[in-house]
């Protein structure tokens, strides 16, 4: 004799749903995070006429044309990047790393690395977060 397990059709219907709802949380957790690191970069770079910080930001996807790709995550098919530079700014890498006559300015890679445990928190909450949601028909 076969059992039926009660609920069974609920939870398929429900585990079908989960994907769709996670991408949409883990976007959003994305954008907030990317404009997070965005502006941490802007405080911190230094600025003659402000050409390097207004070439910062972030985009879905990859680089724009003449850009430096400093960081770029994929999550769930998903593809950021954070950059910095464009057709008129190219020098973004000696200011993060220096030169034989010019120091350091870190404001990239410390940035990331400072609001990078954040970022993966706020991800793994909106995972979670969907999960609540598709679980609890919300």
């Amino acid at each position: 004799m076969a059992r039926r397990i009660v609920g069974l059709e609920a939870f398929k219907k429900k585990m079908k749903e989960l994907p769709k709802a996670a991408e949409a949380e883990i976007r959003l957790a994305m954008e907030k995070s990317a404009d997070e690191i965005v502006a941490m970069m802007k405080s911190l770079v230094p600025v003659d006429d402000g050409d390097l910080r207004d070439s910062i930001g972030w985009t879905w996807g990859d680089k724009p044309k003449y850009s430096q790709a400093f960081v770029k995550t994929t999550q769930g098919g998903m593809t950021l990047t954070i950059y910095a530079g464009n057709s008129k700014v190219r020098y973004a890498h000696i200011v993060e790393f220096g030169a034989q006559h010019m120091a350091a300015h870190p404001f990239f890679f410390s940035s990331f690395r400072f609001l990078q445990k954040r970022a993966k928190s706020r991800i793994k909450r909106a995972i979670n977060k969907a999960a609540k949601k598709v679980t609890n028909g919300q």
